[in-house]
């Protein structure tokens, strides 16, 4: 017991090292695509009023989207990494149920 909470440990550590990790690099491609799309800076506050609502919206969309999948892969990554270490998943990462066959039949 105490050797699978110190690998869920090691995995926890892992994960959010390559989470952060990742937002660094997907913030650097986010803001060389910002200045190649529009010419100019990405801003630095979008929720400043002299932003405009058009621009922060199209940032706070693109940044988070991006950002929010970067940390995904690089969690599948860690996920990855740690199951081929130990020859199973971490516990943190239970099947979610989503295969459809197992599904439950919707109620009327």
């Amino acid at each position: 017991m105490a050797s699978q909470e110190s690998n869920s440990k090691v995995f926890s550590a892992f994960s959010l090292a390559a989470a952060i990790g990742a937002a660094a690099v997907a913030k650097k491609v986010l803001n060389t695509s910002w200045r190649a799309a529009t010419g100019k800076n990405p801003p630095a506050n979008p929720a400043d009023p002299d932003v405009g609502m058009a621009e922060a919206v199209m940032f706070a969309a693109v940044s988070g989207t991006l950002i929010g999948v970067a940390r995904m892969l690089a969690a599948r990554r860690a996920a990855g990494y740690y199951a081929k270490s130990t020859g199973h998943l971490p516990p943190q990462l239970k099947r979610d149920g989503q295969d459809a066959s197992k599904a439950a039949a919707p109620q009327s």
